[in-house]
Formats: C-alpha cells, structure tokens, sequence
C-alpha cells in the first residue's frame, strides 16, 4: 500500500510540474521544443492537440534517454551501444564519438541466440543473397513469390504439425491486417485485456463487436461466452456470425503462459474459433521449441489459426499463420497482407529456413535441442535467483520473459541509466504500456547467456536493486516444480 500511494504521489508531482512548466512555456519564459501548430493556421481546425501529448511532453521526455538507444554491433548476448549525450533535458541527442562496449544484452528477443553474424545461419544467408538480391519488388500475388517463400511455408506448416500456412513480411501486420479478414460486421471478437496492440488494432479494423475478459480468467471468459450465446447480437439479438477468441501465447508484459488447456475446453464447449499469438512462445517453449502447444502437449488442429512470428526465436523478421488448407487458401485471397505487401526478403526467409530446420534437428544435428534445453535452464535460474533476492517478479517460471516490479516513476529511469553504467542493457517500461503504477524493467532471457553472464548480470540487478530500493517482496517463494501457469506461492517470513 505504500509502494502504491508514494507512486500515485510520484506521478501527482510530475504532473503539476508538468502544468506549470506548459504556464512557463505559454508564457516564453521556457523554450518550447514540442511540434506546435504554426501561427498562420492557427485559425484552422488543429491538426494534432497540444495537451494529447502532455504526458510525452513532461514525463516521457525526462527519461527519453533510457530509449531507443543506438546499437552498432549484432544485437547477440552482448552488444555495443553508442555512446551520447543531452544539453536540452532530452529532446536531442548528440553522439561524444565513444562506444561502450561488451554490454550484456537483456532486452532482446534473441531467445534461442539465432541473432549472429557468423555461422551456419549467417552463411545460409549470404550465400542467399548472392543468389536472390536483398528485395523482391513486389507482392506475392504478383512477382514476388519466390521458391524460398515456398519452401518456407511447407517448412512452417510441418514444425507446427498444421495443414498448411502463409508467410508475411512483417509480425504486427500479420495480426493487424488478417483478423480483419477473418471477422467483420456481426461476429464478436473476445480479446483477453493484456493483448498486443497489433491484436488490438486488428479487432477495431474488423468493424466485429469487442468484449474483453480479464488476464488468463477462464470465469470472465466463460461468462462473455455464455451471455453471448444467450443473448446474442445487440437489439436484436440473432446470432453472432462467429466468436473468435483472441489470446497469446506469452504475454510481454506479463511473462504469463494462456492457459490453452482449458481456453480450448472453453472454445469447444461453446462453438468459438481460437486465434493464438505465438510471437514470444514459438521457438521459446515446449520440449521441441513447439510453442504452448508443444509446452502443453496438445493437439495442433485444436487451434484453429496459429499465428507467430519470426522475429524473436529464430533471429529473422516477419510472422505467420496456421491452420487448415481451406483457412490458408481464404487469407491468400483475402487478406490485405498478401494483396498489398512486399514479399518476404530473401536473405531473411533463409535464415528462418536455416534456424528452424536446427531447431527441428532437421540439420542432422542437436544444436537445436540444445539450446531449447539451455535456454529453458537459464529462464528457471534467473527467475529463482532474482526471486531470492527479494525482487517482485510477474509471469511464469519457465517464461524467458521476466518483468520486474519498479513501481515508481522515478525508478524507471534511475534503473536504466544504473544499469547501462554497469553495462548491462535492459529495456524499462512504464504507463501507458503497464498500468500506471505498475511500472518494471523487462529481462528477455537467451539460450546465447552463458552462467557466467547471468551471474554477472544478476549481481548488478541486485546491486541497484540495494541502491534503488527494489527489493519489494517480503515473502520467501516456494518453488512448485509442477505449477502449469502463473500463480506463484509464498510463504510469510518473520519480520
């Protein structure tokens, strides 16, 4: 309760800061940096409104720095960041010349360390783009459908055990541009609150009814299913056209597994599509690197579209979605990703090719295995550790994406900036992509960490942690070796 009220506080304060700095600014009395309108159109309808971007103007900005860094190396298990500098509160920046070396990277979705510039991967590419060129100029319902894009979707359609699937060039678009073609006006989307936005903004393109259930909640989802089946369309009440269930597989934020066992007992007892996101999960979870449904040891086609995407495990770009040939063969007609999208770099669907063949062990080797294997060990040993520590962590024990609670506005770029002296990087999240007081750092685990690199970066986190105040928790956790979602237990210790 303290926590809460000081942050509430905390955000109070910056808030009437942030008036009296837009009083000074109307005023003249400060420069102001922010796109204003220009004066002779000053009588027109604005373009864009000034107190919209309060919050980017006089919170955002005063840890801009903890973001968008630059990187001028591979973005592997360590990176090199460029070094610069702010003579104006953060509105620019200028670069000193140096380059901090060596930084231990824990923000990257390079999970299973397919990320690299040397090695099988990096050679298939090469060999590839000699051949192909780097682009292809065109759609793929035009001149752009390449052997390689076809190869590539036989290859993703046998490691998801689906019929049949269809590539895109670009993850977000996959969501944002095929949910539209899959419902529209008089069916009813359920999305679970703590969606992607890509998710998101592909339901309100769809013109479909949204409710929302709440986080991983069978009850709220239920009840949304069985109202809607009651009661149907509004004022009218006919039948909904279709329900689709939209839910992830881990959920960034959160570090929370869906509980797909019983999402899919619920789909099936209601007559309900289920749409999964696997951008975090594939590759990340399950004995085989599988996903949630390997992770859970379920049936493919209980799914009934699979999306993911390939910029996470298997170090390239772009998404997918499975499913059935009759499914597949809709979206190649109507989704607006096929029509309207340049095809699929070449160079960048080999490296997929090459990393999802060493993860099927289609390459004759282990390697694959391997680093599933090393990576599910070092997501359990982070969490474990940073939970001894005393820090409040979110999600699931063997999601490699791990939130620590921060809490306070004033922590999140203290904690940043900290780290990166210690050369450690790490991505720090505040409102509005979490709740406004619940703001945290975001660890990404990779299969490429080495103990060493873990420990290493577990005793900064612990040493900021004592400076910054974060160790929250005043619970002894209890591991539970067969906990199958995100409950974690606690006992109370002794004050």
């Amino acid at each position: 309760m303290l926590v809460a009220v000081l942050t509430y506080m905390g955000y109070g304060i910056l808030t009437l800061f942030g008036y009296l700095r837009d009083f000074l600014r109307a005023w003249k009395i400060e420069k102001c940096h922010n796109a204003t309108e220009r004066e002779d159109q000053r009588d027109f309808v604005p373009l864009y409104q000034d107190f919209e971007n309060f919050y980017t103007r006089n919170l955002y900005m005063r840890i801009r720095d903890n973001w968008n860094r630059p990187v001028c190396s591979v973005p592997g298990e360590r990176v090199d960041i460029m070094e610069r500098f702010t003579d104006d509160y953060n509105w620019t920046f200028k670069f000193t010349g140096r380059v901090i070396k060596g930084v231990i990277n824990m923000g990257s979705y390079n999970y299973l360390g397919f990320a690299q510039n040397s090695g099988f991967c990096a050679e298939a590419s090469a060999v590839v783009l000699q051949q192909y060129g780097g682009g292809v100029c065109s759609t793929r319902q035009e001149m752009g459908n390449l052997d390689k894009h076809e190869e590539l979707e036989h290859l993703v359609a046998e490691f998801l055990g689906v019929d049949a699937a269809m590539t895109y060039g670009m993850g977000f678009a996959t969501n944002s541009m095929n949910i539209p073609a899959l419902a529209g006006k008089g069916c009813l989307i359920l999305s679970d609150e703590l969606n992607h936005a890509s998710l998101v903004l592909g339901a309100r393109l769809s013109g479909a009814t949204i409710r929302i259930f709440k986080h991983n909640n069978m009850q709220s989802l239920e009840k949304l299913l069985r109202d809607a089946i009651v009661h149907g369309q509004p004022r009218t009440h006919r039948p909904w056209r279709k329900i689709l269930i939209l839910v992830e597989g881990i959920y960034s934020m959160e570090g929370s597994i869906v509980r797909l066992p019983e999402v899919i007992a619920l789909k099936k007892k209601y007559k309900a599509y289920l749409y999964l996101d696997e951008a975090h999960s594939i590759g990340a979870l399950g004995p085989n690197g599988r996903g949630v449904v390997d992770y859970f040891g379920l049936d493919p086609r209980d799914v009934d579209i699979m999306m993911g995407t390939f910029t996470k495990s298997f170090g390239g770009a772009g998404g997918y979605i499975g499913g059935s040939k009759v499914l597949i063969d809709y979206l190649r007609k109507h989704s607006h990703s096929t029509a309207y999208a340049t095809s699929m770099s070449p160079p960048v669907a080999e490296q997929i090719i090459t990393s999802m063949k060493c993860i099927m062990g289609a390459d004759g080797t282990s390697l694959g295995r391997e680093r599933v294997e090393q990576l599910a060990e070092n997501t359990r040993y982070f969490r474990r550790r940073l939970t001894e520590m005393g820090f409040i962590i979110y999600g699931n024990s063997d999601s490699p994406v791990v939130p620590l609670m921060l809490y306070m506005p004033a922590k999140i770029g203290a904690f940043g900036r900290e780290m990166l002296k210690r050369h450690i990087g790490v991505v720090v999240v505040g409102f509005p992509a979490t709740p406004i007081i619940e703001s945290r750092a975001r660890f990404c685990v990779s299969a490429a960490h080495t103990k060493e690199m873990l420990d290493e970066a577990l005793s900064k986190i612990s040493e900021v942690g004592d400076l910054l105040q974060l160790k929250y928790s005043r619970h002894h956790f209890v591991p539970l070796l067969d906990r199958p979602f995100d409950e974690t237990t606690y006992e109370e210790t002794e004050d």
